[in-house]
């Protein structure tokens, strides 16, 4: 017998014993209080999460951040919300995005169990924005309630997408990170150091 049949033999005898699939229908996860769950996990992601009355009380908070005010070329995805410098369709090569210091995005949803906002490329020319900004703000926007623009995981977020064409789509959790390195965490490695989640009202 050979080392390899013998190894293979040692697994099969201390395979674990089969196990019935547990389905897919639930019960799942819910919370009372969605948006104080979607606001703690967004920090303990190393994001912040803040609400807004309206898109010029965002405007305001941007103007009391630090990253927004000292940013030299930015970006936005929302009108009426922050005030880009450049027009993203006139650049025809992504790596002149390289310098891009604060960028918004409009998201289409959260999720309240891990802090996660769905984003698509509708509107977008390059992808890259997504993730070669210094600084990112995600608004995501609700017509009656903070709750509404919120789903409580991601089996319900998963229903909620749907494209009808070709299309990109990502869920963002917080800003870059990684703990590979000596098991410290380092915010900001491989992308955006920081990341704030608006929920805001808009009943436009």
């Amino acid at each position: 017998m050979s080392h390899k049949q013998a190894i293979l033999d040692k697994l099969r005898k201390h395979a674990p014993a089969d196990m019935p699939h547990p389905g897919g229908d639930g019960p799942w996860s819910s919370f009372e209080d969605r948006v104080a769950q979607f606001t703690s996990m967004v920090e303990a992601v190393g994001g912040k999460c803040v609400s807004a009355d309206d898109r010029f009380a965002v405007n305001r908070l941007l103007l009391e951040s630090e990253v927004y005010t000292n940013a030299k070329k930015i970006y936005s995805a929302v009108e009426g919300v922050g005030t880009p410098t450049f027009d993203l369709e006139k650049v025809d090569d992504p790596h002149d995005l390289h310098d891009v210091d604060f960028a918004i995005y409009r998201g289409e949803f959260g999720v309240a169990e891990n802090g996660a906002v769905w984003v698509t490329d509708e509107g977008l020319t390059h992808r890259v924005i997504y993730f070669i900004p210094q600084h990112v703000a995600i608004v995501l926007a609700y017509r009656s309630e903070p709750a509404d623009c919120l789903v409580n995981q991601m089996h319900e977020a998963y229903q909620q997408i749907s494209f009808g064409s070709p299309q990109f789509g990502l869920f963002i959790s917080g800003p870059s990170k990684t703990a590979d390195i000596e098991q410290s965490l380092v915010i900001g490695a491989h992308g955006p150091r920081s990341l704030t989640v608006y929920l805001v009202r808009d009943d436009a």
